[in-house]
């Protein structure tokens, strides 16, 4: 007959060894998971892209040559749009709260509001017809263009197309989830 097997031991050096293995494994999962997380963070609750519905001040059917109307993103809940196109502080892809609906050379534009030097955001000047920033004092032509520096590029375009009235456009948007 076969001898039974007897039942393995283990010393008290192999006990210590998986012992401190397992206490280094937690020490090092402990240390690296906050890292792991702030490189690959979890998308925040409730952020969705979509169309963003937006109500103008004036028409475009009734905008002017050279005329500009501000827009704000709504706020409730809190939304912004996206960038199409861009340079310098402005990428493709990042965010506006804002933009301006022009009418110039008898085509529609809707630009971002941020400056493409640093993101400020830029102010329609009526008289110049132009638009200025008030940080650095770069200005732009209604078609966006970079008139003066210091802006590198010039503004960005918003993604849009005309609502069911004229006083309504929709642009690609996201709402944030906060």
């Amino acid at each position: 007959m076969a001898e039974a097997a007897a039942p393995r031991r283990y010393t008290r050096r192999t006990f210590l060894g998986w012992w401190l293995a397992s206490l280094l494994t937690a020490t090092v999962i402990t240390a690296v998971a906050p890292i792991l997380v702030y490189f690959w963070p979890a998308p925040p609750k409730g952020q969705k892209k979509g169309p963003v519905n937006v109500a103008l001040q004036t028409p475009i059917d009734q905008l002017q040559e050279g005329d500009a109307v501000k827009f704000d993103a709504p706020r409730s809940p809190n939304t912004a749009f996206i960038m199409a196109d861009g340079g310098g502080d402005n990428a493709p892809g990042e965010l506006a709260f804002g933009g301006f609906v022009v009418k110039n050379s008898g085509k529609v534009d809707v630009f971002a509001i941020n400056c493409s030097h640093l993101g400020c955001s830029v102010a329609l000047n009526k008289d110049a017809k132009t638009f200025d920033c008030p940080c650095h004092g770069s200005r732009f032509h209604l078609d966006g263009t970079v008139l003066q520096g210091p802006a590198p590029a010039p503004l960005s375009h918003l993604t849009w197309k005309q609502g069911a009235t004229p006083d309504q456009i929709v642009v690609d948007g996201i709402v944030l989830g906060f």
